[in-house]
């Protein structure tokens, strides 16, 4: 799995079709998608058109909340497969943990998994009490959790967890939608490195081993988000980002609903 990819929440349309082929020619080579974007069509549709090998290429989908259960998340994922025109999926998740139907669900991605239809099954928006839960009925461990994450909501904890557990902890919103790009600590980093301050948030991702997949349509933007591979953070940086943590959250608190 890549440690860099492309969110593509909430682009649609031609937006998420050339926002995928303007990465692919960038050099991303994981491509985030889910059935409730509304984008898996297109998606598909710029991986048809890209020159480059499907092999070469790390698709994520996810099953919505209202199509949980067994024989629904079952009935979902041939939907997916069949709207991104691909014979098999990189990673399947469980987009959220709901209450009543997580247990039934992950068997089902168990079941695909088995089947051999996807390489990888995971969740997204899992807390340590819902892994707690499911690992009393799995046979399979999520490979992946993916989550909000970023220093201004640093889940140390969780990200503690997932390590023991061999989960890769995986971020979206990285850049907290830009809300907090002109944060004095990632302003000043930035300068001392002549980067962004998104640049700087995706870096303290990938510093933390935690796979990153900041969405952009923008092709600049897309260029200068995967410009993070030719400097490292030191480590008083690192610490002042880590200490940045105020619980910022852009979306629900998985720990208050279900």
């Amino acid at each position: 799995m890549p440690i860099f990819g492309l969110g593509t929440w909430p682009l649609k349309g031609k937006a998420v079709y050339q926002a995928v082929l303007w990465a692919l020619e960038i050099g991303y080579r994981l491509i985030d998608s889910a059935s409730f974007y509304g984008n898996e069509k297109q998606v598909g549709e710029a991986l048809e058109k890209t020159k480059i090998l499907r092999d070469d290429i790390f698709i994520t989908t996810k099953v919505w909340n209202s199509d949980q259960g067994y024989e629904n998340t079952l009935a979902a994922f041939d939907r997916s497969l069949k709207l991104l025109n691909l014979d098999y999926i990189d990673l399947y998740l469980m987009h959220w943990p709901v209450k009543g139907l997580r247990n039934e669900t992950w068997k089902a991605l168990e079941k695909i998994y088995d089947n051999g239809r996807v390489r990888a099954i995971g969740v997204s928006n899992f807390t340590i009490r819902h892994l707690d839960e499911l690992k009393t009925t799995l046979k399979l461990m999520p490979t992946v959790n993916q989550v909000e994450f970023s220093p201004f909501l640093y889940q140390k904890e969780l990200l503690e967890y997932c390590k023991s557990n061999k989960i890769v902890i995986e971020a979206y919103s990285p850049l907290t939608k830009a809300k907090k790009l002109n944060d004095s600590t990632l302003m000043t980093i930035g300068q001392k490195y002549s980067k962004s301050p998104a640049q700087v948030l995706i870096r303290w991702d990938l510093q933390h081993d935690i796979v990153t997949i900041p969405k952009s349509g923008d092709k600049q933007h897309l260029i200068d988000n995967a410009n993070v591979f030719d400097f490292s953070l030191d480590e008083s940086d690192m610490r002042q980002l880590d200490d940045l943590n105020e619980d910022f959250r852009l979306i629900d608190d998985p720990n208050l609903i279900d």
